[in-house]
């Protein structure tokens, strides 16, 4: 008789880790060389779609699927229910764009995606309401003018941002432009850089003002000076492991300095490095480069010692000393810059929570050439800027553009606004945070419509901070809330978060309010702030030296017993707090 085997010899394998499952199909295929299957899913319709692309490959393209409204409380394990539409991200290497350009994406917002575009933090515009038939043909269009949704996703480099007045502005150093296209250029689509731990952010500036953020990117390059013999020379900073998501951690400085001619093969080698660390692959949580410093005990050194060794080369010291680090000032280049470029200025545009309609893109693409030369730059803070305009032209430019609901001129609480997707179209969100920033900043000039402060006031609709509340004046975390017995949208108080000189990710107040109540608690602060402030005081300064029990009460309106943060879903839903 055959052996029968007993129920405690009989062991089931191991179940597949999403790290694992995600590191397998890795290493089936590089989704940038198969792009016929996708137009093969769009003959046959979305029912055809593979799992791993939908799970997966989609997103070297740029490409998720899109929510349906609900968010991440409809779904399971803390990823809500996906619908038949898709969202796209279109790479804007540098923010830089043509009139042209524009004019096609207006086509194609308008016929495609519901007339409905967003700016993103990194310098991109992203579609929703996209079909599966429509992300061929919307693909193939942007190819054709030289754009593409390539790296804009995935667990590869992604678009690669720099100074959106980069070439124009008087007080840059350097023009890094040129450099942030090459690493564009070589790295993104490059098959050998198709398989990263995670997602690799990059940033080239020779602005000032560090308005790309370099702090929280995975590499980062700045702009600095220094003198050889009596001659100066101008090269850059190295920066490494800037992130935020759940864990914020500001970069690190490499103690070296970076020729020019040798930037984009420093940037390479820690390309390099990233890729070969195994030990990341392993959660994809902990899988961005930040976690060599934060878990895996790197240092500014040891990283300056591997990227050597990559180059085969010594880089020269560059001591912390020698860098000029800006204050936490504005970094939009929002209203009226003249350039180095005689007779001409740049035009940056404040757009409230990076939303625009096909409409208004057109529009733009059309005053472009109207008053300049056709360029336009997206940037960071998810504006847009006209360049090459000609004086005679700006202040007309200024009234058009305030004609179609684009403020040249704004109050601090619009200027300083940032908002993530939100439950409206991302799986991941809790909180809706597009309408709600809208209304929240129409509130707060209202209400205290002689504010003299910046102020970021960033909104994001979950933990992972899409929406960069960790560097925000007031950043606001969404989550659920039970109020009269209903479920609604709530938002988690973060305070004091900065980049530049005082670079440091905002402090949790361990105060929560419902989504209606967050106007008053912000003015409630507000007020308490302009009511004690010393002269010259920011909001940052006063912050710092404001315990958080003062704060709390100041957003309650009485005293408040601290609340702990929701931590990030693991296998679980978000659940609302009673």
């Amino acid at each position: 008789m055959p052996e029968v085997a007993t129920a405690a010899a009989v062991t089931s394998a191991p179940k597949e880790t999403k790290a694992q499952k995600s590191e397998r199909l890795k290493l089936a295929k590089n989704p940038w060389e198969a792009w016929d299957e996708v137009r093969q899913f769009a003959l046959a319709g979305r029912d055809s779609v593979l799992p791993e692309w939908t799970g997966l490959y989609f997103k070297w393209w740029g490409i998720y699927t899109q929510g349906d409204g609900v968010g991440a409380t409809g779904g399971v394990g803390g990823e809500g229910k996906s619908t038949e539409y898709f969202m796209m991200r279109i790479g804007l290497p540098n923010g830089i764009l043509t009139s042209a350009q524009l004019r096609v994406i207006a086509d194609l917002t308008k016929r495609h995606a519901n007339n409905l575009a967003d700016i993103t933090t990194r310098q991109n515009i992203q579609l929703h309401w996209l079909t599966i038939q429509s992300l061929v043909e919307v693909t193939d269009a942007l190819t054709a003018v030289g754009l593409s949704p390539k790296g804009a996703c995935g667990d590869v480099v992604r678009n690669v941002t720099g100074c959106p007045l980069a070439g124009i502005e008087h007080t840059e150093l350097l023009d890094a432009s040129p450099l942030a296209l090459e690493i564009a250029h070589k790295l993104t689509a490059n098959p050998e850089f198709y398989n990263l731990p995670r997602k690799f952010k990059i940033t080239a500036t020779g602005c000032p003002v560090w308005c790309s953020y370099p702090e929280i990117n995975d590499v980062a390059l700045t702009a600095i000076k220094r003198e050889v013999n009596g001659l100066e020379e101008i090269g850059y900073t190295l920066r490494v492991g800037g992130g935020l998501s759940t864990e914020p951690h500001i970069a690190v400085r490499i103690p070296a300095f970076i020729p020019q001619d040798k930037a984009y093969d420093v940037v390479e080698a820690v390309v390099r490095i990233f890729r070969e660390q195994d030990a990341l692959r392993e959660n994809r949580t902990r899988a961005r480069i930040k976690y060599l410093f934060m878990r895996h005990g790197w240092t500014a050194e040891t990283m300056l010692e591997a990227i050597e060794a990559k180059l085969g080369y010594k880089l020269d010291p560059s001591p912390v000393s020698a860098d000029v680090i800006p204050d936490d000032v504005y970094r939009d280049h929002i209203g009226v810059t003249p350039q180095k470029q005689a007779g001409l200025s740049a035009v940056g545009a404040s757009v409230l929570r990076g939303r625009l309609s096909g409409d208004q893109l057109e529009k733009l693409a059309e005053l472009a050439e109207k008053y300049g030369d056709g360029s336009l730059r997206a940037t960071i803070m998810q504006n847009i800027i006209l360049v090459n305009i000609k004086n005679e032209n700006v202040r007309v430019l200024v009234e058009e553009l305030k004609a179609i609901e684009l403020q040249v001129e704004v109050s601090p609480f619009w200027r300083g606004a940032i908002a993530c997707t939100g439950t409206e179209f991302c799986k991941l969100a809790i909180a809706e945070t597009k309408a709600f920033s809208k209304w929240l900043v129409a509130e707060m000039e209202e209400r205290l419509p002689a504010f003299d402060q910046q102020i970021k006031l960033h909104v994001t609709g979950c933990t992972n901070s899409c929406g960069q509340h960790w560097i925000a004046d007031i950043g606001l975390e969404g989550k659920k809330l039970k109020k009269d017995g209903k479920i609604v949208d709530a938002f988690y108080f973060c305070v004091g978060g900065s980049v530049g000189k005082y670079a440091r990710p905002a402090r949790a107040l361990g105060f929560r309010a419902a989504a209606e109540d967050c106007p008053g608690a912000i003015e409630r602060l507000l007020r308490g702030y302009l009511a004690v402030r010393e002269p010259g005081e920011d909001l940052r300064s006063y912050f710092n030296r404001t315990d958080d029990e003062h704060l709390r009460a100041q957003l309650n309106g009485s005293f408040v017993e601290p609340v702990e943060r929701d931590l990030p879903p693991a296998g679980g839903r978000h659940v609302a707090d009673a």
